[in-house]
């Protein structure tokens, strides 16, 4: 006996995206709002794992390129996001320094892993853990949101360093590809249908 509960496509209805609204199946236009409506995201793996790689191609040079050029007393000095975590550790900016290599590092790299796991087990069509994988979905999703934070952080850091008058931060090349990575990985999570978690034919995303 299946002890998992029936989804609504195997009862051929579909789900509203805008409204939440349950409908048949063979409907095309959700008949509360009118948007349209579909028992899946067309091909939701598969533009999933492009992203994640689109991502994991653009986190090498976010970590391997200098982030920021700090400037002091007219000598230029390239950091990379580690390099800056350092630096920053050095001034005695320790809190500011573990928001940056949590969000800049772990974050993101963490964020790509569970999403190409997630796909991987999609893919084998592994059953069991259907909840666990769930709330791993969407913990990813609520911490890719914070990816952010350290932009934030810098920037205020910048604007406090720039009027001491004593050091000149300007970006480097990774920052152009580490905003390339945050954006890129909130697309693969939003491409990524969770209800085909659910799915017993798991590769047959419609």
């Amino acid at each position: 006996m299946n002890s998992l509960p029936r989804t609504a496509a195997s009862r051929d209805l579909s789900s509203c995206h805008l409204c939440l609204a349950l409908a048949s199946a063979t409907l095309h236009e959700c008949p509360r709002c009118g948007a349209a409506l579909h028992l899946r995201k067309k091909d939701s793996l598969q533009r999933t794992l492009a992203l994640l790689i689109t991502a994991l191609v653009l986190y090498i040079p976010a970590n391997i390129l200098p982030i920021m050029i700090t400037e002091q007393f007219g000598r230029p000095m390239a950091s990379t996001i580690l390099g800056g975590v350092v630096l920053l550790i050095n001034l005695g900016s320790i809190p500011i320094a573990a928001v940056i290599f949590i969000a800049s590092v772990l974050v993101p790299l963490g964020k790509i892993l569970v999403l190409f796991y997630l796909c991987w087990s999609l893919r084998q069509k592994s059953m069991g853990g259907e909840r666990q994988r769930t709330k791993i979905f969407r913990a990813a999703e609520f911490i890719g949101k914070w990816s952010m934070v350290d932009v934030f952080v810098v920037a205020i850091l910048v604007a406090l360093v720039q009027l001491t008058g004593l050091l000149v931060i300007r970006p480097g090349a990774a920052a152009l590809a580490f905003a390339g990575v945050v954006v890129v990985t909130i697309f693969a999570a939003e491409s990524l249908d969770p209800r085909l978690i659910w799915d017993k034919e798991s590769t047959n995303d419609v």
